[in-house]
């Protein structure tokens, strides 16, 4: 197996929770009153311009929640948001441990919305672990498309079979072994050390 040089890390669901998934969306139409099924066929609709850059915040909201007259504001709609995002304290953790290291390329491989992107950059101190993030709000294209892991290849010049990319759902990782990249599924924080450390990932010695 080719010596691992760059890890691509999944942010949602494996380093931090997931920053606006069903479950999240589920608490929103509760909270807030919204009908299910017409919150939920408008989110499908403006979901995939949302998650690569092209739909604001606002426009996302006024296209979703916003396009009748609400009881709450869109800064309170905003702030249940950005609160769903929580940290996955043991892959931070081990994360932190391999930046500090300085033997590996560490960088985010993820879906998410500039606005929800940018806040959990900055509220979970992603820059000191990582020196790239492959975001697709960044990029224009999302995960399982093939252009997103080629863009990241091309953009680190790395060998596909040196990258390890980890992440919680199967299709995104079926798609880069396609591209030549390792993959770990992750599952917890254990099952993941363990196949750092079977991959060749130095971590008790970070």
């Amino acid at each position: 197996m080719p010596e691992v040089t760059a890890l691509f890390w999944d942010v949602g669901g494996v380093l931090l929770t997931n920053g606006w998934d069903r479950a999240s969306r589920r608490e929103a139409v509760r909270t807030f009153g919204l009908d299910r099924e017409e919150f939920g066929d408008r989110h499908d609709l403006a979901s995939p311009a949302f998650e690569t850059g092209r739909l604001t915040l606002d426009e996302y909201l006024t296209r979703t929640v916003f396009h009748r007259s609400r009881p709450f504001t869109m800064e309170e709609f905003t702030a249940f948001m950005f609160a769903q995002s929580r940290p996955n304290a043991e892959p931070l953790a081990l994360v932190e441990r391999l930046a500090r290291s300085g033997r590996y390329l560490l960088a985010t491989l993820n879906n998410e919305s500039l606005p929800l992107n940018l806040y959990r950059i900055e509220q979970f101190g992603l820059r000191q672990y990582f020196s790239v993030f492959f975001s697709s709000c960044f990029l224009g294209v999302r995960k399982p498309e093939e252009a997103i892991y080629r863009l990241a290849l091309q953009l680190t010049q790395r060998a596909p079979e040196e990258c390890l990319f980890i992440d919680d759902r199967a299709l995104n990782l079926e798609c880069a072994r396609q591209c030549g990249m390792q993959t770990i599924h992750y599952r917890d924080p254990a099952q993941l050390r363990d196949a750092l450390r079977h991959a060749g990932v130095h971590i008790d010695d970070a």
